[in-house]
């Protein structure tokens, strides 16, 4: 039997087990033997076979955002115009012919914008090539999920199932769950609130099901089996999604508007969204302010000794990883070696400017002026 169709059978007997306390270990076991199929469908046993042609893109810039929907949906148009219209130059960066890269420079930033092709229904399960495009979809900073404004809640569902199946979890945080394997000593587990769902028999269930019969866990949040899991499996993607509703559409060679501006703002309540019409460039700003906020990016700029800071051409950071030691790294690796203290005017600052050390954390739009060993 096909790894699919063991899938299609685990799916199918979850879908007519009623859920209760009396089934709780059962679903453990089906989720756990589904997850384990899945990764195993991303990953066969054995070694992939030669790599396919045109999904090989060079990783470069300060961020990468892939532009992940179905099929013409505008997301060829979003990048060509977003491209035109805030790139400084002819930005592309054409290396294959499937996955399309265009480069865009926005507050400082070199923004690499990825154009996938078109997810299908089934595309975990191999068809089309999905399984291709949500690869390359796992090394984003950003996704950008354009839907069809017509049905966005029923597109949204069925690409999110999609990306899900691949381990890809959108606008959410790892779960708070303490996990450390140990040789002997059994399961102990530790909850730190009540739990609805999780309980000591429950986790046993699951971690047999991974040959797992010694570990601590530790539940520090009311958690579901489903988070366990992707804790077990230590796969996980979590990245964030910026749903990008797009109202025009092309029609007998010309675009309209799919919808007016008062059902528009109906549908703009749906959370993480930004309703734009990719072919009319309406509404580009906020959607770059909202990649810009997503992306959690900030600017350094340095200073030389005895001139004046250099605005034209900042260092981006990520907002979570941003000590002057970052900030060293990316300019060039010896300089960490070669570090003394730092010199730090801005917002970090208590006073202008602070003599700070490698771990001092920088704020957006600091000023620093590295000072190196003699």
């Amino acid at each position: 039997m096909s790894v699919l169709q063991k899938i299609a059978d685990i799916e199918a007997e979850m879908a007519r087990t009623q859920k209760n306390k009396a089934t709780n270990a059962h679903l453990g076991i089906l989720k756990a033997k589904l997850a384990k199929l899945r990764r195993e469908l991303i990953t066969p046993k054995g070694g992939g076979g030669p790599a396919q042609e045109g999904f090989d893109v060079a990783k470069t810039g300060d961020a990468r955002i892939g532009f992940v929907g179905f099929p013409s949906v505008g997301k060829s148009t979003l990048l060509c115009n977003l491209a035109g219209v805030y790139s400084e130059v002819a930005a592309y960066e054409f290396t294959t012919l499937t996955t399309v890269p265009g480069v865009i420079r926005y507050k400082g930033a070199k923004i690499q914008l990825l154009d996938l092709p078109g997810i299908i229904e089934g595309a975990k399960d191999g068809k089309g090539r999905g399984k291709q495009v949500i690869a390359v979809a796992r090394t984003c900073s950003l996704i950008l999920m354009v839907l069809d404004v017509m049905k966005p809640l029923q597109h949204k569902r069925l690409l999110e199932y999609e990306l899900e199946g691949f381990g890809i979890r959108l606008n959410k945080k790892p779960p708070n769950i303490g996990f450390k394997r140990k040789e002997k000593g059994g399961v102990n587990l530790t909850t730190l609130v009540p739990q609805s769902e999780l309980d000591v028999d429950l986790v046993k269930t699951i971690l047999s099901e991974y040959r797992i019969h010694n570990a601590d866990v530790t539940l520090r949040y009311d958690a579901t089996s489903e988070d366990l899991i992707d804790v077990i499996e230590g796969n996980r993607v979590y990245m964030p999604c910026i749903y990008v509703l797009n109202k025009a559409r092309k029609f007998n060679g010309k675009y309209i508007d799919q919808i007016s501006v008062e059902e528009l703002d109906i549908i703009d309540r749906i959370p993480h969204t930004v309703p734009i019409s990719a072919h009319h460039k309406w509404n580009f700003d906020a959607l770059l302010e909202k990649i810009w906020e997503y992306l959690n990016l900030i600017r350094v700029y340095t200073k030389p000794k005895g001139q004046l800071p250099d605005y034209s051409t900042p260092i981006v950071l990520n907002a979570e990883r941003n000590t002057i030691e970052e900030l060293c790294t990316k300019i060039h690796k010896s300089l960490v070696k070669d570090f003394k203290c730092a010199l730090v005017w801005g917002s970090s600052a208590k006073h202008n400017p602070q003599r700070v050390g490698k771990d001092h954390v920088l704020c957006d739009e600091d000023v620093v002026q590295v000072i190196k060993k003699l």
